[in-house]
């Protein structure tokens, strides 16, 4: 059974930076595309980041140059760290592993930048 469990979620001043982790088990781990989504309050969710198995990575334009995604195969984790926050960072924002045209979720973790 797939899980995502995601931390480093929190209540943060603008300007300021977060880290966050997405643990994953149930899954092999190192040939998945890891990603980072978030959904905005009242608002649809979207696409972060990602970070495929061999290491490359993508951004969406609203975070590129403030937020960097990385992956410890050895620990089954992948990060997004979190710079320069705005309070339009915040979402709850949701970890995914992707492989050959299944996705999985985690249950999300709460990003609050107050202005």
């Amino acid at each position: 059974q797939v899980q995502l469990v995601e931390s480093g979620g929190g209540l943060v001043q603008a300007g300021g930076s977060l880290r966050l982790s997405c643990a994953a088990s149930g899954i092999i781990f190192s040939i998945n595309v890891m990603g980072w989504y978030r959904q905005p309050p009242g608002k649809q969710r979207e696409w972060v980041a990602d970070i495929g198995s061999g290491g490359r990575t993508n951004y969406a334009d609203s975070v590129k140059g403030r937020f960097t995604i990385s992956r410890d195969n050895a620990k089954n984790t992948v990060y997004l760290q979190m710079n320069s926050l705005k309070p339009e960072d915040t979402a709850v924002y949701y970890c995914s592993a992707y492989n050959r045209g299944n996705r999985s979720w985690g249950q999300g973790t709460q990003v609050t930048v107050s202005s």
